[in-house]
């Protein structure tokens, strides 16, 4: 294998990295002074993915992100998220000052510590990180672009090997005769027979390994995102589908959301809607003062995450303390019975409820119940939002919204 083939490979799965890690660290993106410079070049990428019903499902979310995971499965697994994420780069860097310390010292090729375990611990470990980021920012682009980046390692680390044998001979073929490739031996052996003897990779079997990959990678998301969207604290109150950030939230809703709609006001905009075949009306209903609402709907220059001027923290937040940073704006409500019963406890935003409301329709498929609206076909048209309070159901303000939320027309999670 020629110097050439090898620098083409790196490059390759430099690119796929470098990609990968791009599109996986949108969210830290999304909190940060630079995001509207990244939306102005990254969005019409991800709005011509999000135009095509062929395409569409790149640019959707499979797993819980404005919403608290809604049981202990999608609560383990978003943590798990966080614990790859931190251990893979953790690893990563091990393994960088084994590699780069061996060759400082020439001692050869390293094969003590993690390579004493497996051949090629740095790419799993840098496939932690991205499962991880997977994980935490759920586009199922992430996922896609995830499988490639998981081919392309395997054909740097056989052309690494290759160079190793060449340089190395005998002492190499020993060492991959006792270690796995990306596996301890004693597992590896479970899925291949004689791992060591490999044969030339074809165009037919890279291809299949690359389809496979995708199949697995993508299909699981799917798996995840059916899930997700039939266990979300979501109901049905008087024609209107009800999705509350927290299970919390349930018994609040069914209490307020028909004082809400009694009001002519609101019935005005939403009957319209309500008595259109096909359409559905979506509310989210949140804390007056809750983080993430500017991912729903625009409500306000204070919701969109990159004018607080706060990356660092809230990366740091994100990452170390995986879905407190969606109950934030339940702090306040957490502390509600320690409170004085003084004149500010009516104004306290513990006290009061957001109403996002949202028109949901689709001309690929039919709108019969709640978990339709999450649909990747759906369309979502922010409408109005109204605070209500909680104790007295008093109609405190509507608002429109303008189109798109937060951060323009770029797609943002919906569940």
């Amino acid at each position: 294998m020629n110097d050439d083939d090898n620098t083409g490979k790196r490059v390759a799965a430099g690119s796929a990295i470098f990609l990968s890690f791009v599109v996986a660290m949108e969210i830290v993106i999304m909190i940060s002074p630079f995001a509207m410079f990244f939306y102005s070049v990254f969005n019409p990428f991800l709005t011509a993915l999000n135009s095509s019903p062929l395409t569409r499902w790149l640019a959707a979310f499979f797993l819980p992100h404005m919403v608290v995971p809604p049981n202990l499965p999608l609560r383990i697994l978003r943590v798990t998220g966080s614990v790859l994420f931190v251990g893979g780069l953790s690893i990563f860097l091990i393994c960088a000052l084994q590699v780069y310390g061996g060759k400082i010292l020439s001692k050869g090729p390293a094969k003590w510590g993690f390579y004493a375990i497996i051949r090629h611990p740095q790419y799993v470990a840098l496939a932690m990180a991205a499962l991880g980021m997977s994980i935490m920012w759920p586009r199922f682009l992430t996922l896609a672009l995830f499988a490639v980046m998981l081919f392309l390692y395997y054909l740097l680390a056989v052309s690494e090997e290759n160079r190793m044998l060449m340089r190395f001979g005998d002492s190499y073929q020993e060492y991959m005769n006792r270690m796995g490739m990306f596996m301890p031996k004693f597992i590896e052996r479970i899925f291949i027979r004689d791992g060591h003897k490999r044969g030339p990779l074809t165009f037919i079997k890279g291809a299949t390994i690359l389809v496979l990959l995708l199949i697995v990678m993508v299909g699981g998301g799917f798996i995840l995102r059916y899930y997700t969207i039939h266990h979300l604290p979501l109901t049905n109150i008087d024609g209107i589908d009800v999705l509350t950030i927290t299970k919390d939230d349930n018994e609040n809703a069914q209490d307020l959301i028909p004082a809400l709609l009694a009001d002519s006001a609101i019935s005005a905009r939403l009957q319209p809607i309500m008595n259109s075949e096909g359409h559905r009306v979506l509310a989210y209903f949140i804390p007056v003062d809750y983080v993430m609402q500017g991912m729903i709907a625009n409500t306000g220059e204070e919701w969109k995450l990159f004018e607080r001027h706060k990356t660092i923290t809230m990366i740091t937040e994100y990452v170390l303390h995986p879905y407190a940073h969606l109950i934030s704006g339940h702090a306040h409500h957490m502390q509600m019975t320690e409170m004085v019963h003084d004149t500010n406890m009516y104004n306290s935003p513990a006290m009061r409820r957001r109403v996002i409301f949202l028109e949901i329709s689709s001309l690929r498929q039919a709108l019969k119940r709640a978990t339709d609206d999450f649909g990747i076909n759906a369309d979502r048209k922010p409408l109005f939002f109204a605070d209500i309070h909680l104790h007295t159901s008093e109609l405190l303000q509507v608002q429109d919204t303008p189109a798109g939320s937060g951060w323009g027309t770029v797609p943002t999670p919906m569940f």
